[in-house]
Parts: C-alpha cells; structure tokens; sequence
C-alpha cells in the first residue's frame, strides 16, 4: 500500500481491526493504536452465522475453524424445563452460512489483528492521546501524539476512528451522551470443566431462565463458559466476590446445580455490566465511532461481535467502496454516508432489542407453548401445522442475524405473539424475572 496514512483509528477490538483489514484489502492505510491491555476472558464467545461471510472476506475462516467450535444453533430452558430449540437449516440460508461458531475470544481477536497485520495494517503500541478538536476537528491526537508516531509525518489524519468498546473515550473526552436500557443488571462469567451443557447437539448454545435472571452455557473446545446474568440487588445475596456470586447462584439453580456437581472452574470469575446502550450520536468532524464504542445490545442472543464487526464493514462500505478515500475531503457527502451507516446500525438495535425482549418477557415461550398444541391437536401435513413451521423458520432468521431486520419476518412475529397464542400458560409465567 502506498500514499499517506489518513485513517488513525483508536483501540484493536472486532471492530477496528475489521475496519483496518476491510481498509487494507481496499488499498487504504490506516494506523491502529493499541495499548495490548486485554482481560483474560471477555463476553461474545458465541457468534452468529453471518459473521461467517465477514470472515471468509477477510481469509481467516480456516483458521477460526481450527481453534473453535462449530455451533449448529441455540437452545432456551424454561423455568419449568420447556425447551425451545433453534437450529440452522441444512441448507444455506439465503446465501449466507448456515452455522456458526463459538470462539475463544482472546485468540479470535488476536487473529483478527495478525489477519490485519498481513494486509500491511501499522499498529502503534501504546494509548492515542486525544483532545478537542481544531480547525474543523472535534476530536484530535494532541500534538505529543502525533509527533510519537513516525509513519504519520507530522500530518493528522483526516478521520479518527473509535474502537475503544466500551470505554467509549470519544464520546468522553468531547461530552456525547446515551441512552441506556431499563435492565440494572450483572454478569459472572468464567470457563468449566466437567460441566454439562445440556445441548441437543454438540456445539449448541443454551440459554437457562433461573428463578431471577438468566444463564448461559457456551460449549468451547474442552470446556464450557458458563455465565449467569442477574440483576445487581439479587447478586448481593450471593456473597461479596465474583466468584462467590457465580458459585452460589450455580448452587442455588436446580439446572445449573445438577449440570455442575462434577465442575471444575480453570478461569478466574469475570464481571461484565450495562449491557444496553447507545450513544447521541456516532460521527462528527473528523470522526466516527464503530462497534460498542456507538452501542451495544444485551447479549441474550450473541448480538455483540457480529454488530462490531458488521458495524466496520457499514463504515466501510459507505464511505469508501469506491477504493478511495475522497469522502474524507468532502464533509458535508461525508456525513450523509455516516448518517446512513448509523441509520442502519439504530435498526440493528431496534430489532436486535425487539427481539430479546420477547425473550424477557416471556411472550417466545407462550408463542411456543402454542405451537406445540397446534402440533399436537393437528396431523403434520394440516394447515396450522405448516403455518407453525413457517413462523418458525422466520424466526429462526431472525434468530441468526440473517434476516433480524426483515419488515416481513419481524411483522410476522408479532402478529403471531398477538393472535396466535390461547389456552396456555400466560407469558408472564415465563418471564426472565430481575
């Protein structure tokens, strides 16, 4: 790659090694700032289908394959021990893949930054130092900064870009503000053996309802994440410690509790918290966030990496499939392209949020209940029956980021939870209760 480097963009996650390899491929440099400070474990270990495509596009399927587990779909225990089981269909599903995996974090997004070092990406070791921005800039690398990094010549890149995750240190340093979700809750975390996931099939993620919050159980190779989700008052009456917390509420769920009795934790515990959030605004003069460090949705159902991810291929694009970076000179058609990313990346999060709450509040569950009556109550080939396995391959597109925003499918799904539910159990007698 040739020319001058006119992207900087800030911190190495999903996100902005995505960005920075998609850029590469495109022939445009760009320089990544990485303090390489990562925690041993961190949430998103289970991904969706339509990763898969980013990351054929990238060239590191193989590679992915090679350390993960293949993941065939997700399956939801009720508190009464129903199940809803969701796999993908044999075939691909519109084009996209029809699996997906369950990744060991810190290795996939070690990959992603090797995968974007071979593409000729410079990463520079250590913190971006950032201020209000001048002549025409919002934000901007102090000048200590840009003197520190050889490659950039004394001249500040035209765009800045935020990969900061959750830290969100643009937003921070010039004062953009969010909107967070109604749920005050926390997650303990860590990597079992010996403990049972309880799949159907081998690879498949289960999702537990407990008698206040929920759980997960992600099959990895060799051992199992298992993390429990709790609203913050509830995990106080577990003890003090993340590890006292995870432990006991393990011990105090009858699935959990019979699935773990030969368990043996080899992580430390990890805390993850607020899991819903989005900003004011995700782009201004100068710059444009990516990944969490615009938003993030609850990880009920793996949303969060294929939105980081996704969110660097909108970026990319938008603004510079045409192989160039002319958009950068032009702020006013720079800033339509921004507005449209974002306009997309809200209805993401609008039906990535619709979705999961169906889940919470226990309508999923009822609607299933239904179905099962109508399987029941009528032969295979009958009418309601076919009707039941439509809604629920629509859903199960819903399900696997395929076609989450689909008008049809999402219309569909509520029209269904609407009329199509009678003579159950009420869906609050499966809610996810805090």
């Amino acid at each position: 790659m040739n020319g001058e480097i006119e992207i900087a963009i800030v911190g190495s996650g999903p996100a902005g090694c995505t960005l920075a390899a998609l850029l590469a491929q495109r022939g445009i440099r760009t320089v990544v700032f990485d303090d390489d400070r990562r925690p041993e474990l961190l949430v998103g270990e289970s991904l969706l289908p339509r990763v898969v495509n980013l990351m054929r596009r990238l060239g590191i399927e193989d590679r992915v394959s090679a350390f993960s587990q293949y993941k065939p779909g997700v399956g939801f225990i009720a508190r009464d021990g129903s199940r809803l089981d969701f796999f993908f269909p044999q075939k691909a599903i519109k084009g996209m893949p029809n699996y997906a995996y369950n990744i060991p974090r810190p290795e996939y997004d070690k990959l992603l930054r090797t995968r974007a070092e071979e593409l000729g990406v410079f990463f520079v070791k250590g913190r971006a130092e950032l201020e209000k921005g001048t002549e025409g800039r919002e934000i901007q690398l102090t000048a200590a900064c840009l003197a520190s990094v050889p490659e950039l010549k004394g001249v500040h890149p035209k765009l800045l870009v935020d990969s900061t995750g959750r830290a969100r240190t643009f937003a921070k340093v010039i004062g953009v503000g969010s909107q967070r979700g109604k749920r005050n809750d926390v997650a303990y975390f860590a990597h079992f053996e010996g403990f049972d996931v309880e799949a159907m099939r081998e690879g498949q993620v289960v999702i537990t309802t407990l008698s206040r919050g929920w759980s997960w159980r992600i099959p990895l190779p060799g051992r199992l994440s298992v993390g429990v989700v709790v609203d913050k008052s509830a995990a106080k009456e577990h003890g003090e410690t993340p590890e006292e917390r995870l432990e006991s509420i393990i011990d105090n769920e009858a699935f959990l509790k019979n699935a773990g009795k030969g368990r043996r934790r080899v992580t430390p515990v990890m805390t993850y918290t607020n899991y819903q959030l989005i900003s004011d605004r995700g782009h201004g003069p100068g710059w444009v966030a990516a990944g969490d460090a615009f938003g993030f949705v609850d990880p009920m159902l793996s949303p969060g990496l294929f939105m980081a991810m996704h969110s660097a291929d909108l970026i990319d694009h938008h603004v510079f499939s045409g192989g160039t970076t002319a958009l950068l000179s032009q702020p006013a058609r720079l800033a339509k392209a921004f507005d449209r990313v974002f306009d997309e990346l809200l209805d993401w999060h609008e039906a990535w949020s619709e979705l999961i709450e169906y889940f919470y509040d226990g309508r999923m569950y009822a609607l299933h209940a239904a179905g099962e009556q109508l399987s029941q109550r009528y032969g295979e080939s009958a009418l309601p029956r076919l009707m039941e396995r439509h809604l629920t391959k629509q859903i199960t597109r819903l399900l696997s980021g395929v076609s989450t925003r689909s008008r049809y499918g999402r219309n569909l799904l509520r029209f269904s939870l609407k009329h199509l539910v009678w003579d159950v159990d009420p869906a609050e007698n499966f809610e996810i209760k805090a």
